[in-house]
């Protein structure tokens, strides 16, 4: 492995904290969207917790987890874990999940692992969504560190080698874990499949020339995320729109922080975090395969069913499959009266959509893709495994 000097895309540490951290908390960006989000915060003591912050643990348990507590009281019906006592706490692992949420996807997978006595994993975040200095420095600090999006060419591929090998010496050397999503931005339409070029990247670091053992020495365990409400639906729903209607359409900065406020601060309903076994495990079942890109397909194939099995269904899930498909298949799975909720929120979330030229039945029926396509999914894996199909609840 070729060495490398991180310091450009690296997590902050406890030494940077003075001159990253504590000059934060003064930050009226930083004041202002907490004294939003939460009123009745003292901003005064959030500063001096700020400020007495000595290690990176201080500033994760002592504030990050404090205000994403207060955030999940207010907009979530709870969060939880499935699976996670049976991760090994003396390997680092990749957490690879499907992407819902642009904060809080890795920002609830860490306040678990911090709840469950685990270390909290370091978070890949792309520099696309640094609309000011000051983000940069707060997402550090919270052991985050940088993705490139913004090079092409000879550079993307020479940064890809570069974080790919951080990625390694994180994991495989300092046994410390590390988020990723499975695919470059959130899957608008929940279809929830990993881009290949996320695990290119991935065997690009490690030590041997066999790519595959490179995948194999992250100790990948794949992760599923279920939001019962997205309240960004309608959101990706117009999205969907605007580049249906221009192809070039592209989001701005500005609306990269609309959606990450909008994604904190609305309802979500139920989460579950649903912690699957590690793929090594899995890979000993196959046979061996020689061709790069074959493996490349066999990784994203065997994450893909991983995540499937593992999402847990809500009502809105099964309304939305037999609403789209014009089915009664999954009656059993809701009443009357959750039909009616799951119909009266699509549609409050349809009101919101303000664009030009709005075609409101191509916006409902991407509000039903989003809402169904975890079932659709799992009769996939069903049809493909020959089972029965047992929804999950």
């Amino acid at each position: 492995m070729a060495e490398y000097n991180f310091d450009d895309i690296r997590c902050y540490n406890d030494e940077d904290i003075p001159s990253k951290l504590w000059p934060l908390a003064d930050r009226p960006e930083i004041l202002g969207a907490i004294k939003a989000g939460f009123p009745d915060v003292d901003l005064e003591q959030m500063k001096a917790l700020i400020r007495n912050c000595k290690t990176v643990k201080d500033f994760q348990t002592k504030v990050i987890i404090f205000i994403l507590d207060m955030l999940c009281k207010k907009c979530t019906d709870g969060v939880e874990a499935y699976g996670i006592d049976q991760i090994d706490p003396t390997n680092g692992h990749l957490f690879v999940t499907n992407h819902r949420d642009i904060v809080l996807d890795s920002a609830l997978l860490n306040v678990l692992l911090a709840k469950s006595g685990r270390e909290t994993s370091e978070i890949a975040i792309g520099n696309n969504l640094f609309a000011a200095p000051w983000i940069e420095d707060l997402v550090r600090m919270n052991k985050s560190f940088v993705v490139r999006r913004d090079l092409t060419g000879r550079q993307l591929l020479e940064s890809s080698i570069k974080m790919s090998s951080y990625i390694h010496q994180e994991i495989v050397e300092k046994k410390r874990s590390v988020w990723m999503a499975q695919r470059e931005g959130r899957s608008k339409d929940n279809s929830d499949n990993t881009q290949a070029s996320v695990i290119k990247m991935l065997s690009l670091g490690g030590k041997s020339k066999d790519h595959m053992q490179n995948v194999r020495a992250l100790h990948t365990i794949p992760v599923a995320i279920s939001y019962e409400y997205d309240p960004c639906d309608y959101l990706k729903a117009a999205e969907f729109q605007l580049k249906r209607d221009n192809p070039a359409w592209k989001k701005t900065k500005a609306d990269d922080v609309k959606s990450m406020a909008t994604g904190m601060m609305g309802y979500k309903g139920r989460i579950r975090y649903t912690f699957t076994s590690e793929l090594n495990g899995v890979f000993d079942q196959y046979p061996w395969i020689n061709d790069r890109n074959a493996q490349v397909n066999c990784v994203c194939e065997t994450i893909d069913k991983m995540l499937h099995e593992a999402m847990v269904l809500f009502p809105i899930n099964y309304v939305a499959y037999d609403l789209k498909y014009q089915t009664d298949r999954y009656k059993k799975m809701y009443n009357e009266a959750e039909k009616n909720k799951v119909i009266s929120y699509l549609n409050e979330q349809l009101a919101k959509i303000d664009i030009p030229n709005r075609d409101e039945a191509y916006l409902w029926d991407m509000l039903l893709t989003m809402y169904s396509n975890p079932v659709f999914n799992k009769e996939k894996l069903i049809r493909e495994q020959d089972t029965t199909f047992v929804p999950m609840t």
